[in-house]
């Protein structure tokens, strides 16, 4: 291996190590990665640049602007308390009914965006009827990254690859992936009732009371709220028909951002800076930074050799390919950030097509359900975890990194088999 592959090779292992560690925040390790990158001369600042995804970047920032700007509305908490009193406040119920509501909002938003949306109203349910939020937690966090698997909008690794490879657009997504993210989404709730039946009771007096609540007080701007569904249905119209219009998704999620700002908030200054400051920026220059570090791998033939070796393994076996990929992201997934991971895989499956793969879809599927699916299997797997075990430990509910995985990684695992079986007769 050359000096320059070497050295990329060092760069990346000491960047992923640290994120993985969580002693330094990833957005500072990911930008020191990219800088040392292109101070000692691996890339020059416009291969950095072109390294860069724009398009990933500029999906996620259309969609939180259009979220950010929702979330005012109070849209949110009246559907979690209509939910509640359709199901008469029976706590298993409820907990079906977030868990489906987070799963749906979350292959619509991103699943970050929805559980940031979702768990205050689940605290605020679960402490009015006197039973412990955990149990609503875990099931909220395994159904916004089944739910985020199912579209291209839904989870970042489905929007780096959707970006990658033109041919897949919004509803390619929708009809490979709904269908099998709705038998893991049954199975995995059907599972989590037989789990929880015993832990989840409470007294006809407190279920009384959630139902009366006035979920119609939570809708605190009538106008603003048709002016958001108004603009988020253009948005995602426009996803549906981008690659017949000839659009980026970015651009779709741009234009929907840029007409709900013109007809809500044009002229004020200072909700403007509110919603551009709820912009997850450390997460855009995270992704950024990590598109600099991959690469300086693809630019030093890293990931052409890795991709090789792979090759080999399997014998150029799309099956054995797909099935590896599948299994192996899931794993990975689990245990580290499933961003880096996606973002190293990408051009390994698109080095593959040199080598005499010609049909790479199998490899994308296997790629997306085994990267967000994973993400299911520890507290740290993918960002919505992370941010609910926070939200959770604000509220003095401790979310055990030992309990989760006990529950997490046995129900991430079925998930992967239920996706092999799906890949297997279906794309192979």
């Amino acid at each position: 291996m050359e000096n320059n592959a070497l050295l990329a090779v060092v760069i990346f292992v000491t960047a992923y190590t640290l994120i993985v560690s969580e002693k330094v925040h990833r957005t500072v390790v990911a930008l020191t990665g990219a800088v040392a990158m292109i101070l000692l001369g691996i890339l020059n600042q416009d291969m950095a640049i072109h390294h860069i995804d724009f398009n990933t970047i500029g999906l996620l920032i259309g969609m939180m602007i259009i979220v950010n700007i929702t979330s005012e509305t109070g849209l949110f908490n009246y559907l979690a308390i209509w939910a509640a009193k359709k199901v008469k406040g029976e706590p298993i119920r409820i907990l079906v009914v977030l868990s489906l509501l987070t799963a749906l909002c979350s292959a619509f938003l991103d699943n970050v965006t929805t559980v940031l949306l979702t768990v205050p109203v689940t605290f605020s349910i679960t402490s009015q009827l006197k039973v412990s939020p955990k149990p609503f937690l875990i099931a909220q966090i395994l159904s916004a990254n089944i739910g985020g698997a199912a579209t291209l909008i839904g989870d970042p690794p489905n929007i780096m690859i959707g970006s990658a490879v033109k041919e897949l657009d919004f509803l390619s997504f929708i009809v490979n992936l709904g269908t099998v993210c709705t038998v893991i989404l049954i199975v995995t709730l059907f599972l989590l009732m037989i789990l929880y039946r015993k832990d989840l009771h409470t007294t006809d007096e407190l279920k009384a009371k959630v139902l009366r609540l006035n979920e119609k007080s939570q809708i605190n701007n009538p106008k603003l709220l048709k002016k958001c569904l108004f603009v988020l249905a253009i948005t995602i119209m426009l996803f549906a028909l981008h690659s017949q219009l000839h659009l980026e998704t970015a651009t779709a999620a741009l234009t929907g951002a840029s007409v709900l700002m013109a007809i809500t908030i044009s002229r004020d200054e200072g909700l403007l800076a509110k919603v551009f400051s709820k912009i997850e920026w450390l997460a855009i220059f995270f992704f950024a930074g990590l598109f600099i570090l991959v690469g300086a791998l693809v630019e030093t033939g890293v990931i052409a050799m890795l991709a090789r070796e792979a090759m080999q393994v399997t014998n150029g076996d799309v099956s054995a390919t797909a099935m590896l990929i599948l299994w192996m992201s899931a794993i990975a997934s689990a245990f580290i950030d499933n961003i880096p991971f996606v973002a190293t895989m990408i051009p390994m499956i698109k080095e593959m097509s040199t080598m005499g793969l010609t049909n790479l879809e199998p490899l994308w599927w296997s790629l997306s359900l085994g990267a967000c699916l994973g993400g299911n299997g520890t507290l740290v797997g993918a960002s919505a975890n992370v941010v609910v075990a926070s939200m959770a430990a604000q509220k003095g509910h401790q979310l055990s990194f030992v309990k989760y995985l006990l529950i997490g990684f046995p129900m991430m695992i079925i998930s992967i088999i239920i996706s092999s079986i799906y890949i297997y007769f279906w794309h192979l």
